[in-house]
Order: structure tokens, then C-alpha cells, then sequence
């Protein structure tokens, strides 16, 4: 099981690609409301997610906690306390954490990028306390995945595919997706 995190305010794209990728490779996904059941992104786009945030299951079937971006959809997971219990439970356990854009910013308030490569959506750098920043559009450092922002959205989910699942169904599903050509 993963839970991909939304509350008002977050970036649709960092959201809605990685769970459709996740979903298309097989990947069981909730999205999880942080409020009600109808959650708006910060492009007025609202969801109705699968489940409230009051009926998530922290035990050994979570596989991942995915936080997308946007504004104010990360002020509103990072202040959370649900969402900080999912990082938590994830990090205590080795299961994959995943954020992009300015949300690696809620992993640096917690303590857990101490020296670990990550990246960010720019000026959001000094929010990742501890972290070593790196350039790069996706950043895998042991159980944490982080990524700039939207423009990376498919390069994010399918790096999170990979790590669930395995390279080749990643690779497979670019190519039904188009987002490879074969050389």
C-alpha cells in the first residue's frame, strides 16, 4: 500500500502523474484527504480522494508515503500531524519516502535528510536541513526520493515505480506511455 498525501493548495501535476503511473505499473495507491473528502489543488482542481486521513493503516502492508508540492499544500502536510506520523512510521521501518518540489521541505524539518543527497523545487534549499543539495531533477539517497517540481512529475513517478516494482516494468511502461523511444 502507498499513500499519496493531499491537502488544499497542492501542485495537481506532482500529484496526479505519479499516481497514474503507480497505478498503470500495478502499484496499490490510496490518495489520502488531508480535510475533507474533496481536496483542491493550487490550479483549482479538486479530487475526491480514496480516503480520509483518520482511516490510513500504518503496519508492514505501507510500502511508501508520497508528498507532492504546491502551495499551500505543503504548509498544510507539513503541519500534519497525520502526514508527520506516516514519514515517521515509513522512515522507523525503511519504507520509501517521496517528495517533490517544496515537500522535501517537510523532510528537512524532521530531521531526516541529514546527510543525504536531495533536491527541491530552487530557494526551497535551505529548508532541507542537513541534506547535501544536488542539481539533479530526481534524487534517490536510500529510502528518500526527492524531486524539483512539476516538470519532473514522470521522471519522479517512474523512479518510484522502479523502486516498488523493478527498472523493467518502469522501462515497459515508458514505452506504452511514449515517454521513451526505442533507439
Amino acid at each position: 500500500m502507498v499513500y499519496l498525501f493531499l491537502a488544499d493548495g497542492f501542485e495537481e501535476c506532482e500529484a496526479l502523474t505519479p499516481l497514474d503511473i503507480l497505478r498503470r505499473g500495478g502499484v496499490t495507491v490510496k490518495t489520502v484527504s488531508i480535510g475533507n473528502e474533496f481536496i483542491t489543488g493550487a490550479h483549482g482542481i479538486t479530487v475526491k480522494c480514496d480516503i480520509l486521513e483518520n482511516d490510513i493503516l500504518l503496519n508492514e502492508d505501507l510500502e511508501a508515503v508520497i508528498l507532492p508540492g504546491g502551495m499551500p499544500g505543503t504548509i498544510n502536510l507539513e503541519n500534519n500531524q497525520t502526514v508527520r506520523n506516516a514519514v515517521s512510521f515509513a522512515e522507523t521501518h525503511g519504507k520509501l519516502i517521496c517528495a517533490i518540489c517544496a515537500a522535501p521541505k517537510i523532510l528537512g524539518g524532521m530531521g531526516l535528510l541529514e546527510g543525504k543527497n536531495a533536491t527541491c523545487f530552487p530557494g526551497f534549499e535551505e529548508e532541507l536541513k542537513g541534506a547535501v543539495i544536488s542539481d539533479k531533477f530526481v534524487v534517490i539517497d536510500s529510502n528518500i526520493i526527492t524531486a524539483k517540481g512539476a516538470g519532473v512529475a514522470f521522471e519522479f513517478g517512474f523512479e518510484i515505480l522502479a523502486h516498488l516494482k523493478d527498472s523493467e516494468t518502469a522501462d515497459s511502461l515508458k514505452k506504452q506511455m511514449q515517454c521513451i523511444t526505442e533507439v
